[in-house]
């Protein structure tokens, strides 16, 4: 079975940064995505960084210019890089690996944007 836990989410002040961790675990399947969504309170699961496929990494307009996907493959990790975060970041944010086209998901990591 497929399983993914995040972690570094945290309280953090407006223009902060943070950093979220992904762990992969599991056996016999080929990741054909991996990456990051989240959701606020209220509002659909959005896209917020993504690879999609070998060298191609898809952004959430929020994320586009403060957000940097990156992963180890070796340790079958994926992080995301927040920076100039503002209120809006504020969500739960979720990883997620499709296999062929079945998402996982981890259970999700509070980030809260706030002085």
């Amino acid at each position: 079975q497929v399983q993914l836990v995040e972690s570094g989410g945290g309280l953090v002040q407006p223009g902060g940064s943070q950093n979220l961790s992904c762990v992969v675990s599991g056996r016999g399947f080929i990741a054909n995505a991996l990456g990051w969504y989240r959701q606020a309170p209220g509002k659909q699961r959005m896209l917020v960084a993504s690879f999609i496929r070998a060298g191609v990494i898809q952004y959430g307009d929020s994320a586009k210019g403060r957000f940097t996907i990156s992963r180890d493959t070796e340790k079958r990790m994926v992080f995301l890089q927040m920076n100039s975060l503002n209120s809006d970041d504020t969500a739960t944010y979720y990883c997620y690996v499709r296999v062929g086209w079945t998402k996982y998901w981890g259970p999700g990591t509070q980030v809260t944007v706030s002085s």
